[in-house]
């Protein structure tokens, strides 16, 4: 396209000639947005049913669209300002080759223009790509229609009386039924200053007028992707939160099961260790026979005592065992734990010692329960010992109290520390028990606002160590 000369008195290049508003450029490109698209639109048309003569015409008319806009574009917008506009010669395919062809991926699309011409043109477009259309007149009934349907993807005008595109654009993005979907801008105006403005409000991109058909679908299927992307991740991410639910629920229902079943095998367990108790009493009975009671009553009471941790355990996680705080004497509670495991330490032929502070004090707490927790403790380095140390001590610092136990045993990976104290954790296959010990101990300390922690190096042996809070009656 040939110009004239530009006078010496003309503006330098990159700078508009004639200062106009941006609705003159809007009402200036518009019209010219109508001839270009109509005529593309006939071009397609004309090339499909084999119209060269009239094709050719139409052609012209649209090559005559494009220089005017040109023209436009030269004298009355500023290089600094404009973003570029990919006119047919630049396209890199035909329109009537895009028009062939339907989108991979059609979509329910909401048209947003106050113009009727232009929500025409545009739909006739869309439509020739495969897309479901629905339009809308102002940026009033946009939000209307938008609460009424689901759509993939909103194309929204910026000029619009009343409530403007950057508006409707800033409810879109506020709604949270709203801004996932994904917002196309379209203008007859190309500032800098307007795409800036609309990426920064959450527009996922931005069009001039008039549509090059290539571009448009381009940018149409690849904001249409991005949508289907985010609802699998949505419905992936709820399908995960339904599975965890459901899993969660299964669980309970285990776990309510098994209780049920441990709670009730307890009371005929008890009355068959009571009987065969009470046939020890039986002077009748040879030493073999009283060998095989004393193995029958250990392995009921052994029994016993993993339905009692079992179950100890389930109401510690769930919060409904209450904790019988009384007076506790620090140094008694290692005394009659220590006295407990004894005979242990006598069968594996264990060292067993204590090293208590003078000055630990009288606490409150549950006996009981703390007692267990040094048992198990103590015979749990006992059993992975044998013919070693065990050291059973006891600290204060004014606030806590710390009871530990150390062991001259195989000691323990550190990748383990923190599976041990899981229920039903267990080292591995060699080490006999139901895992049920540690994390007994570890429900029970947490319970009386302490902390219960491990160290250890392979070969040298562990130290199990706990701490109880001194607290107020």
């Amino acid at each position: 396209m040939s110009l004239a000369p530009r006078p010496e008195s003309e503006p330098p290049a990159g700078a508009a000639r004639t200062s106009v508003s941006p609705q003159l450029l809007h009402d200036l490109r518009s019209p010219l947005n109508h001839i270009i698209g109509y005529s593309e639109m006939l071009t397609e048309e004309a090339d499909s049913q084999r119209r060269e003569g009239f094709a050719k015409d139409v052609e012209k008319i649209r090559d005559a669209g494009h220089r005017m806009l040109a023209i436009i574009e030269e004298n009355f917008t500023s290089a600094r300002e404009a973003i570029p506009v990919l006119h047919e010669a630049e396209s890199p395919a035909q329109p009537d080759a895009v028009a062939q062809s339907a989108t991979e991926t059609p979509g329910h699309l909401l048209v947003v223009d106050d113009d009727p011409a232009n929500r025409e043109v545009l739909c006739r477009r869309l439509e020739r790509q495969g897309h479901d259309v629905q339009t809308a007149g102002s940026g009033l009934d946009a939000m209307r229609i938008l609460g009424e349907a689901a759509f993939d993807l909103v194309l929204l005008d910026i000029m619009m009386p009343e409530m403007d595109g950057y508006e409707v654009l800033g409810r879109i993005k506020a709604d949270s039924r709203l801004q996932n979907i994904p917002v196309i801008m379209i203008s007859a105006l190309n500032e800098l200053q307007s795409v800036v403005r609309c990426i920064e409000a959450g527009a996922d991109d931005y069009l001039t007028k008039p549509f090059n058909p290539t571009l448009l679908k381009a940018r149409i299927d690849s904001s249409l992707e991005k949508k289907r992307c985010r609802d699998r991740e949505a419905a992936l991410f709820e399908q995960v939160q339904n599975n965890y639910e459901r899993l969660q629920q299964l669980e309970q229902q285990r776990d309510d099961m098994r209780n049920m079943i441990v709670h009730d095998l307890r009371t005929p367990l008890t009355a068959l260790i009571v009987g065969i108790e009470m046939l020890e009493t039986d002077g009748t009975l040879s030493g073999t026979q009283q060998e095989i009671i004393a193995i029958a009553t250990g392995g009921g009471r052994t029994l016993l005592g993993m339905i009692n941790d079992l179950l100890d355990v389930e109401k510690l996680e769930s919060g409904s065992a209450q904790l019988q705080y009384d007076e506790v004497n620090a140094a008694s509670l290692v005394a009659v734990a220590v006295a407990q495991v004894a005979f242990l330490a006598e069968e594996s032929r264990t060292s067993l010692v204590t090293d208590l502070a003078e000055d630990l004090p009288v606490f409150f707490g549950d006996e009981k329960k703390l007692s267990r927790t040094l048992v198990n403790l103590i015979g749990n380095a006992i059993k992975f010992t044998g013919a070693g140390k065990v050291i059973v001590s006891a600290n204060y610092d004014g606030a806590l109290i710390c009871f530990a136990v150390h062991d001259t045993g195989q000691g323990i990976p550190a990748e383990s520390f923190g599976r041990i104290f899981e229920k039903f954790g267990q080292l591995d296959s060699r080490r006999v028990g139901t895992g049920l010990g540690l994390a007994f101990c570890k429900l029970a300390v947490e319970a009386h606002g302490g902390s219960i922690m491990v160290e250890s190096t392979l070969g040298k042996g562990s130290t199990f160590s706990f701490t109880i809070p001194v607290r107020a009656r």
